[in-house]
């Protein structure tokens, strides 16, 4: 992808993300939100059909979780394979199958948090 069409890509996920106006800023307690959409490779303005994302709402608010896991779920819809790790059963609620891991092993797989909590 050209330099031209890599920035244009970041620019509307900043946007999208609400973070446009922080583009040039260090990082801050926003620091998720803005990372994940103007990162490298795995970011969400790239095509990569597979996203790597560990605690993608760690240390934000609630609204700017939700805001985070937006962008995640448009993301999917797109076509991609989102991994996600969370110690946060709310955000898992966004997945199609959870696996839960202790100690390094399998412990239980689920289709997905509403079939299971409903």
């Amino acid at each position: 992808m050209s330099s031209t069409e890599r920035k244009k890509r970041v620019w509307e996920v900043l946007e999208r993300a609400g973070m446009a106006h922080r583009a040039g800023h260090l990082p801050n307690p926003a620091v998720r939100r803005a990372a994940a959409a103007r990162g490298g490779r795995q970011s969400l303005g790239s095509e990569s059909l597979i996203l790597l994302t560990d605690e993608p709402t760690g240390n934000l608010d609630s609204k700017n979780g939700e805001a985070a896991i937006e962008l995640l779920d448009d993301r999917h819809k797109q076509g991609a394979t989102i991994f996600m790790v969370t110690h946060d059963p709310r955000y898992a609620q966004h997945a199609d199958r959870i696996v839960h891991l202790f100690d390094g092993r399998l412990e239980e797989k689920e289709a997905a948090m509403e079939e299971v909590y409903s």
